[in-house]
This record gives C-alpha cells, sequence and structure tokens, in this order.
C-alpha cells in the first residue's frame, strides 16, 4: 500500500489523503471526491500506463474507488470544468485538479512497483476544539438509592420459553447514551448459552431484530433507562439465551464509567 496527501489550500478541507492498494492483481485507487466518468478513466488509464513499465504489474485490473477518507465533492475534466456545469461548479481545487491527481498518482505508482517508502505528507488538522454545538452536554447521571447502573428494572419473565417470532423485552436502569457512542461495541447484546458460564454473543444492535431505547422519565433527572427487545428471528438457533446492556455514566465531576448489566436467562425453543 502506499499512499500520500494531496493539496493543501485555504478551502475546506484542507488536506486530501489519497492511496493506492494492491490485493493480488487488484489495484485500488482511492480517492477522495466523485470523479466524472472521463476524469475516472484518465486517472486508471494513466496509473495502468506506469505500472504496465513492470512485468510484475502488466495484468493489473486498477478501479477507481471514490468517496474514500474523506469529501471534497466532484473532480471533472480540464473540459468538463470549462462548462461549468453542476460536476465542473463543483470541483473545488480549479480547472487542473485531475492533474494533479494524475500526477502524484503515479508517483505512488511508481513507488509501488519499486516498493520505495513514499512520504506522508501533513496531517489533516484536529478541529474538534473549534466545532460548535447547540446540544446541551451530560451533567451527570444517576440512579435510585441503592441501585446500581446496568441493574434490571424489568426483567425478562422467570423460566420463560419464547418462540421464534416472539418479543423479549428487558429494561435496565442507564446513562445518556452520548457519554460513549460504543462505535467500536455495542449497546445491546443477545449472548447465547454454551454451557457452565460460557456465553457466547449473536446479536447486536447492528442487527434489525435488536433494538436499543433510550429514555428519561423527565428533561431535568439525572435518571435513564435503557429497553432492549428482542424479536426473535426465523432462523435462530435453539437453547438458552440472556440480553446484555452496555453504558457509560458521568459523574457529577465529570469522570465516565463504564458498565453492565445482564437478564435473566430465558429458553428459545
Amino acid at each position: 500500500m502506499a499512499n500520500k496527501s494531496l493539496f493543501k489550500t485555504l478551502s475546506t478541507p484542507s488536506i486530501l489523503p489519497i492511496q493506492i492498494l494492491r490485493i493480488g492483481q487488484f489495484v485500488i485507487l482511492c480517492v477522495p471526491g466523485e470523479f466524472s466518468t472521463m476524469a475516472g478513466r484518465r486517472l486508471r488509464d494513466s496509473v495502468k500506463t506506469v505500472l504496465s513499465n513492470d512485468k510484475d504489474f502488466k495484468n493489473m485490473h486498477v478501479v477507481v474507488a471514490g468517496l474514500t477518507n474523506t469529501y471534497s465533492q466532484y473532480v471533472t475534466t480540464y473540459e468538463e470544468y470549462q462548462v461549468q456545469r453542476y460536476e465542473g461548479a463543483s470541483t473545488l481545487y480549479g480547472p487542473h485538479t485531475l492533474s494533479a491527481y494524475i500526477q502524484e498518482f503515479k508517483k505512488l505508482a511508481k513507488a509501488l512497483i519499486s516498493s520505495e517508502p513514499v512520504e506522508p505528507g501533513p496531517q489533516p488538522p484536529d478541529l474538534l476544539d473549534k466545532q460548535i454545538s447547540f446540544l446541551p452536554p451530560v451533567v451527570v447521571d444517576g440512579t435510585p438509592h441503592g441501585v446500581d447502573f446496568g441493574d434490571v428494572c424489568s426483567d425478562v419473565p422467570q423460566n420463560s420459553t419464547f418462540k421464534c417470532g416472539d418479543m423479549v423485552t428487558a429494561s435496565f436502569w442507564s446513562a445518556c447514551p452520548r457519554n460513549d457512542l460504543m462505535t467500536e461495541g455495542t449497546f445491546a447484546l443477545v449472548e447465547f448459552h454454551k454451557g457452565e458460564d460460557n456465553w457466547v454473543p449473536v446479536y447486536d444492535d447492528d442487527d434489525f431484530c435488536l433494538r436499543f431505547k433510550w429514555s428519561r422519565p423527565s428533561k431535568l433527572s439525572s435518571r435513564s433507562k435503557a429497553t432492549i427487545e428482542w424479536r426473535i428471528p426465523d432462523d435462530v438457533n435453539p437453547g438458552v439465551y440472556r440480553i446484555r446492556h452496555f453504558g457509560a455514566a458521568k459523574s457529577l465531576f465529570g469522570s465516565i464509567h463504564h458498565f453492565t448489566g445482564s437478564s435473566s436467562a430465558f429458553v428459545v425453543a
């Protein structure tokens, strides 16, 4: 893989990353914008011309993958830019934008052939502290006295048995989901029991059959609940299951701590 940053201007975004990925005989040109059909052909052909100079790269299949890593609107040919229709007028960096891409991708292609390292170039600035949000921050999360985050407030009926198509519901004392969006995790999970203490995750909140609902009793309340609903799919394996909830709570002093909760086990026949 070869990569490099292309362009640094006063426009937004100011730095654009480009990449070439090789998977066997498959070469992917990663571009941070929407290339017109002819612009994409010219970029692809220019890279294929460079790669064909090496016998190990002659039969490469080259494709353009748009909207990669970031977005910088459209990229058109010089001729399309002159017409200034929608795509040409939305080419942010002027009539020679495609030429600049071709120039830099040819450099990457040569580096790919020779296995030479490529200077990474400038990194995109971190603008998180400059963003304005009208959404009020989370002040604090709380639970009733004697109750911990993740405790069940409405459990699955004891010794219950369900079948395909049934809805299984459990509610937990929770906290505001904005404390941690669980980008690499999940708020809700259905686990399958495989013996002793071995529970295997089978469904999470990416699955349409599992629904996560969060609510507060009132806007000024620090208490909240998470309700997890599992509509048992037709292709489920019979056995013992449970529902789990994952969350993060904010203390009065601003610290964040994570918690989990589990429903009672139940049978799916």
